[in-house]
């Protein structure tokens, strides 16, 4: 299935194989439109130029078998100027970040203020600086954190990996533990907020997420770990599920908004971490974990919090009550 790269005008239709199911849709077209521009393939979603079972579709609906894709023409790939040349430098800082490879799966420790992948004005990420330094690999990210999120990243090496990580995924079958810095003293003990979340485009393209009745389903666990006087709470998160800013927006609509968070955090507070610091959100993929399906194996990987970030918490002030650390910090 390749799509008309000689630039004939033809329109193609495909249909989704068995290998298929499951996989996003925009992840499809890029593997199947080589040498064409990510920005180019969205350009194509946004334009409703291509279709799935004759109806517009979003880069993130999911794939079944026998879907039918229409494929619309596109330039040749040599009309396209080269891409830009990955920096060894950043090459060199993805692979030190690799922390476990086996040959179904790469595990990254994303660094903050990387995205996992190019768009929006960036010619790169984390995928195609692994892409440009593995030629030849079918590397496909798992899922994905925020551009200032570090932490546990999942990139599957083969096809039936990825198809498997994404039902264990969608059947919120992989455990995802986070490490955030909240705002103030959190009193709640260990709290389950479960809470719709809606998702909206600003003026300019920003999407937005907030609490709504008419939202996705979302749940989040959150468990306190240190409290630094009435300053802030170190706590331990668990994601139910996997929204959009789900932890930010969850955080801040319980009145503890996430350390460092400008779109939904505190500026106040944001301006007093910074005394401490603090030169970006705090919050940190600290834990994946699930079982592969057929054998059951378990597998598991941790990701020790950064250094910048653990040298915040060395700075802020501990109370004489904070000393033994806070109640109810263990979460399942």
């Amino acid at each position: 299935m390749s799509p008309d790269l000689a630039g004939d005008g033809r329109v193609r239709r495909v249909r989704a194989g068995p290998e298929d199911a499951g996989q996003r849709l925009d992840n499809f077209l890029l593997r199947e439109f080589k040498g064409v521009p990510r920005s180019h393939v969205y350009r194509l979603l946004r334009r409703g130029e291509v279709r799935v079972n004759g109806g517009r579709a979003k880069p993130e609906y999911r794939l079944a078998a026998d879907d039918e894709i229409r494929l619309p023409p596109v330039r040749p790939a040599s009309a396209d100027p080269a891409p830009p040349r990955v920096p060894a430098s950043l090459r060199q800082t993805i692979r030190e970040a690799i922390v476990y490879e086996d040959p179904r799966l790469l595990v990254i420790a994303k660094p903050a203020g990387i995205a996992v992948h190019g768009g929006s004005g960036l010619a790169f990420g984390v995928i195609e600086v692994l892409r440009a330094d593995r030629p030849g690999e079918e590397l496909e990210l798992a899922h994905r954190l925020d551009r200032d999120t570090s932490g546990c990243l999942l990139v599957a090496r083969q096809r039936p990996a990825l198809r498997e990580l994404h039902a264990l995924l969608r059947e919120g079958q992989v455990e995802k533990h986070y490490t955030t810095l909240l705002e103030g003293r959190w009193v709640l003990g260990r709290k389950t907020i479960d809470a719709p979340v809606l998702t909206h485009l600003r003026q300019g393209g920003e999407r937005h997420v907030r609490v709504h009745a008419e939202g996705r389903s979302a749940a989040t666990v959150f468990a306190p770990r240190q409290h630094y006087r009435e300053l802030a709470t170190l706590m331990e998160v668990r994601l139910l599920t996997g929204r959009m800013h789900q932890i930010r927006v969850h955080a801040a609509h319980a009145g503890h908004p996430v350390a460092g968070d400008e779109r939904y955090g505190s500026r106040v507070f944001n301006a007093a971490m910074r005394e401490f610091g603090l030169r970006r959100m705090f919050l940190h993929c600290a834990a994946l974990a699930f079982r592969w399906p057929g054998s059951d194996q378990r597998f598991a990987v941790t990701v020790p919090l950064p250094d910048d970030l653990a040298a915040v918490l060395a700075r802020l002030p501990l109370g004489r009550r904070d000393q033994a650390g806070a109640s109810g910090s263990s979460p399942a």
